[in-house]
């Protein structure tokens, strides 16, 4: 779900062509310029029977009246904040003055946050400026308070008030998209609170059922439970079909990919139904391509078939590739840092390595990482000493796409000639595969 807290509080910017609406703010300027052309009229009726007598009077009329015209066209371009092509993020946050905020976005290599700029906290406001080719997702970061506020980055005016005691409930808004992202937010915060009501009246009965091993209330509670998932996956489904226009629907279909079991067909749908806007994005262009990558023929990799090369940077950066890390025998292995089930096999991995290594054992793991960092620490907390991979895209990995690879852990055993023996192996079954490999 998309968790950010956003209010809708639209801006249009003034342009030079009158057909478009007009702000609010310049709205304003314009009574205010009605108001006070309506005061002069009103002390020019009453000076007329003098003007005979004072002919200059017109013309100090016609120059006041000139004053009074740029003063509210000052009002007016003051009012006009961020350009065609411009965004101004303005924020407000009480008692930090002197303190650092930081703008972060995603690396797409690495994963990891990055900063793109920082701003001094002067008399409880700070701003951003820049240009913005496409609407992305971005986070403020605010020194010294816990958590980030998560918005889109677009072009516009964008205004965040932030409490630095509740990250969480920072208000945002200002443009489409953010407004919509409000909307979306407030709607699945609806779905959680009864969610969260729902765990709290039935924690006592499920941690009895739990010590009882009743299995039926436990299963009760579990579907009725699964009812709020319903509603979550209810409300995307709804939000994607009713809002083409909407940044947020890219987001949300191009998460349907990290189902186990993509519906590729819905997928196609939804993607079919946005605003070519939205295809243009990043995101959109991400969606594509994954469907032309799902609707090509897999090639058959099992037993008995050629293993396919591939390469993929290793943690320093060096690119690494299959075929220069073969052995006489390889294991070909999927995995990733936030895999429970890959973590607790690693040490079984490390003992048959560490054992036949000496005598011809190769592995080469790929992960399925997206944060570079954490796929290091994994590493070395689990002291895997072979090769190591990874383009750290989830599941985008192409060496994973091409391997046709659903669930991790998955490994493949080759022989010498790089063709596939066995797969899936665990345990004395594998170290016999292994074993019965490199006596050959």
């Amino acid at each position: 779900m998309l968790a950010n807290s956003f209010v809708r509080l639209r801006r249009i910017n003034i342009k030079a062509n009158y057909k478009k609406n007009l702000s609010p703010q310049i709205a304003s300027g314009l009574f205010f310029w009605i108001i006070l052309r309506h005061k002069f009229k009103t002390a020019n009726s009453i000076n007329k029977e003098s003007q005979d007598s004072q002919p200059n009077n017109k013309i100090n009329i016609m120059r006041k009246n000139f004053l009074l015209l740029l003063a509210a066209v000052s009002i007016l371009v003051s009012c006009n904040k961020a350009g065609e092509n411009e965004y101004i993020v303005t924020g407000t946050i009480k008692g930090l003055d002197g303190k650092s905020v930081t703008l972060e976005v995603q690396d797409e290599a690495t994963g990891q946050l990055k900063p793109v700029d920082t701003v001094k906290i002067e008399k409880g406001k700070f701003v951003f400026k820049g240009s913005s080719k496409e609407p992305e997702m971005h986070l403020v970061q605010v020194e010294s308070v816990q958590g980030k506020v998560p918005f889109i980055l677009e072009n516009g005016d964008i205004e965040m008030e932030i409490n630095k005691d509740s990250v969480s409930i920072t208000k945002v808004g200002g443009t489409y998209n953010n407004d919509e992202l409000t909307a979306y937010k407030e709607k699945g915060m609806a779905i959680q609170k009864k969610m969260m009501k729902f765990q709290e009246a039935n924690m006592q009965k499920m941690n009895e059922a739990r010590e009882k091993n009743d299995t039926v209330v436990m299963n009760s509670l579990r579907k009725e439970f699964s009812k709020f998932q319903d509603d979550f996956a209810k409300q995307s489904d709804d939000y994607v079909s009713s809002h083409p226009k909407a940044f947020i629907s890219a987001l949300i279909i191009e998460g349907m990919f990290n189902q186990m079991v993509p519906d590729t067909d819905k997928i196609k749908k939804y993607y079919d139904g946005l605003d070519k806007s939205v295809k243009d994005t990043k995101h959109g262009k991400s969606i594509k391509t994954k469907l032309d990558q799902l609707s090509k023929p897999m090639a058959s990799i099992g037993v008995g078939s050629l293993a396919p090369d591939f390469s993929a940077p290793n943690p320093e950066g060096k690119i690494i590739s299959l075929k220069q890390s073969m052995g006489k025998v390889t294991i070909v292995d999927f995995w990733a840092s936030w895999c429970n089930p890959c973590r607790a096999a690693n040490p079984e991995m490390v003992a048959l390595y560490d054992e036949m290594h000496p005598k011809g054992l190769n592995i080469i793991s790929v992960s399925l990482d997206k944060e570079a960092a954490k796929w290091k620490e994994a590493i070395a907390k689990d002291k895997l000493s072979w090769n190591q991979i990874s383009n750290l895209k989830f599941w985008d990995e192409p060496i994973a796409i091409t391997y046709n690879i659903k669930s991790i852990p998955a490994t493949f055993i080759l022989d010498a000639s790089g063709k596939i023996v066995a797969r899936d192996l665990t345990g004395p079954a594998l170290k016999a595969k292994v074993t019965e490999l490199l006596a050959k």
